[in-house]
């Protein structure tokens, strides 16, 4: 026998065989459950009762008892109450409801985000308003941030520290070289040092740094290596390199894991500086970069943005996106940004911030950011550096897992693509759901919602990779 699957419906079958026992009590109790808040409102749009699941919730929206006997449109904030309006009309006019973003001005820095959803209740006019609170997701994604930056604090001041390292090695004007203490050959050499010593640089790592120099310079460049392993320094000598050029030579000692290396200077005697066109190459590099860059106002408006944002986005050109709020195109609309933006206040730079980019006409790709503020007339600017990650594939899979990445791969030409295409998936639904129980504690309903899944979805899931004890929840789904 065969089962054929109907669409999910959005209305019940039969309402008055199953629910035409329910009276006013019991109906208040199902509207009070169903969401973080529920309002009754009258043909006018003036709330007559209301039902807040948290009172710190409806503290913050200051709506107890104040938004008795007021309209409701009142109550949102200003850029809110069109949409206020257009639910009041669509629950009159008994169109399907959707659900729609308002805001609630708190008196705080930041409105508090509600989602509401409007129906009309029965002939006499009167509309029932449920509402879920946005912000214990904007916490969760707070909590995750926080977790990103906790695990990268270790590791913050050694990357800072190269970074400053290869920063100055690479843009000195003098030649630095980089030498191992036990056979003087060269590790490194920097831009400037290439340009000194011509073609005898690339010799240098495999015959050693005394060939480049004259017989007596060499014995001289000896000794002085000798008294900086006793010292650890010495001061500056002269020397003649091999194509009769004269230079000063320093050099100090340092440790690289359990070896010992020379950081030496060379300096001519006269060296020209070659002009240096470093900030039109870096402009000229961020317009063609592979990744998204873009750059938006304290307004959070779109200054400037680069080819690579603009098809993320799917607009042609920079003009169609300049003066536009980056919340558009970016996440949750009123979430990610506003986490993105907190975080940045607070600690000026973000890696790693795991979003959604959608497109002008329908597509979305999963995206990565990584942003920084920038002081402008004391007025801040943010950096945004967005890379797609739709195609990452993940580096390192549980040894359980039907196959891995390389294991795939090798299958190509062997099976049909469509049984690759269903392991692919399946390999990167279990990491996704295990990297999410990992994030949230092993919080099941807090990692269905971070991966845009029901309950019901979720636990389906569960069971089909075997992941977790699902005996107590099996109850909870009833």
């Amino acid at each position: 026998m065969y089962w054929r699957f109907a669409a999910p419906l959005k209305s019940f079958s039969t309402p008055m065989n199953s629910l035409g026992s329910l009276n006013p009590k019991a109906l208040a109790t199902v509207l009070a459950a169903a969401s973080d808040l529920a309002l009754v409102i009258d043909e006018r749009g003036v709330i007559l009762d209301m039902c807040f699941q948290s009172e710190q919730l409806a503290r913050d929206l200051g709506a107890h008892p104040a938004w008795l006997g007021q309209a409701w449109v009142d109550t949102v904030a200003i850029d809110s109450r069109p949409k206020a309006e257009a639910m009041l009309r669509d629950a009159e006019k008994l169109l399907p409801p959707r659900w729609r973003h308002l805001n609630h001005q708190t008196g705080r820095d930041s409105d508090r985000p509600i989602l509401y959803s409007a129906a009309r209740l029965g002939h006499d006019g009167q509309m029932v308003v449920f509402g879920r609170d946005l912000r214990p997701a904007a916490e969760l994604q707070q909590r995750l941030v926080d977790a990103q930056q906790s695990l990268e604090q270790d590791y913050a001041n050694l990357r800072h520290v190269e970074m400053r390292y290869r920063l100055l090695f690479q843009t000195s004007s003098e030649a630095v070289l980089i030498l191992d203490a036990a056979t003087l050959k060269v590790t490194e050499v920097n831009p400037a040092a290439i340009l000194m010593f011509g073609d005898n640089a690339k010799r240098l790592q495999s015959r050693g740094l005394l060939h480049a120099f004259a017989g007596a310079s060499a014995e001289s460049i000896q000794v002085m290596l000798n008294t900086v392993r006793v010292a650890g320094r010495c001061e500056e000598i002269q020397a003649q390199l091999g194509n009769g050029h004269k230079v000063a030579l320093s050099a100090l000692l340092f440790r690289e894991g359990n070896a010992a290396m020379f950081l030496m200077r060379v300096a001519a005697v006269s060296t020209i500086a070659a002009p240096s066109e470093a900030k039109s190459r870096l402009l000229q590099m961020v317009e063609s970069a592979p990744d998204g860059f873009v750059v938006i106002g304290p307004d959070r408006k779109i200054k400037a943005a680069n080819a690579a944002f603009l098809e993320l986005v799917q607009l042609p050109s920079e003009e169609a996106v300049r003066g536009q709020s980056l919340d558009r195109w970016l996440g949750r609309n009123g979430v990610d940004l506003d986490v993105l933006v907190a975080n940045l206040r607070q600690r000026g730079a973000m890696r790693h911030f795991a979003t959604v980019i959608r497109g002008e006409y329908g597509g979305s790709v999963n995206v990565e950011i990584s942003a920084n503020a920038l002081a402008d007339s004391g007025q801040s600017h943010y950096g945004l550096v967005i890379r797609d990650v739709g195609r990452r594939l993940t580096v390192e899979a549980p040894s359980e897992l039907p196959h891995s990445a390389g294991n795939l791969s090798d299958l190509v030409g062997r099976v049909p693509m469509k049984e690759l295409v269903r392991q692919s998936t399946d390999v990167i639904e279990r990491l996704s759901i295990e990297m999410a129980l990992k994030l949230t504690g092993d919080n099941r309903a807090s990692a269905a919602e971070m991966l845009g899944l029901s309950r019901q979805s979720f636990y389906v899931k569960l069971r089909r990779y075997g992941l977790g004890d699902l005996s107590s929840d099996d109850s909870d789904l009833g």
